[in-house]
């Protein structure tokens, strides 16, 4: 059976298996819960402490309350990325044994949030990581106490990377002959010429 929520094709078996899980909590908690995960989908973070509160009753282990929070980001971000309705999603929730009360509960939430969240994804797909900064230095070795003369130029590149989807930077260093270095720069200068010629 095809899910809209689910690109128009069959859901998950992983999906199917956690339905039961989502069922054992009360439709109060998991839209609550569902208010959580929808905050995290946008970037805003998640409580996990107040997760496991509102999962206690059900005796979850820390197995159960990951699986919730994952099938509820995969149903959530799925549907937004679908643009599937609310009533459409409960009916299919639903066709996959999700209890109405609970069906309707993950809606509602849904509902009041799918615009942002759609607005949320969008900014985040595709998004590739950018280069903050490049620092270099040439060192020359005129010898060492293994040969007399060895006269060879090391480079060493060092390239600040920003992390597109969480917003870090990590430092990246490398050190290369100069031959190396001279292959790399004329691949790299290829590489841009390429991408000239598509923008």
């Amino acid at each position: 059976m095809r899910f809209r929520f689910c690109g128009d094709l069959d859901c998950p078996d992983w999906v199917l298996a956690e339905i039961s899980t989502l069922a054992k909590i009360s439709s109060v908690k998991l839209k609550l819960i569902c208010g959580q995960v929808l905050k995290d989908l946008q970037g805003e973070g998640i409580d996990y402490e107040k997760i496991l509160k509102l999962t206690s009753d059900a005796k979850f282990e820390s197995g159960d309350v990951k699986a919730t929070i994952a099938v509820l980001s995969f149903i959530l971000s799925s549907a937004a990325k679908h643009s599937v309705g609310s009533d459409s999603l409960s009916s299919e929730l639903q066709q996959l044994g999700l209890p109405k009360e609970h069906a309707t509960g993950l809606c509602r939430s849904y509902e009041e949030k799918q615009s942002p969240l759609q607005d949320s994804l969008r900014t985040r797909s595709l998004r590739l990581n950018s280069l903050d900064s490049v620092s270099w230095r040439v060192d020359q070795t005129l010898s060492s106490s293994e040969l007399q003369q060895v006269n060879e130029p090391l480079v060493h590149l060092k390239f600040t990377v920003r992390d597109g989807d969480r917003g870090v930077t990590e430092p990246f260093a490398m050190t290369m002959s100069a031959e190396k270095f001279r292959v790399l720069l004329a691949e790299l200068r290829q590489a841009h010429a390429m991408m000239k010629t598509l923008s």
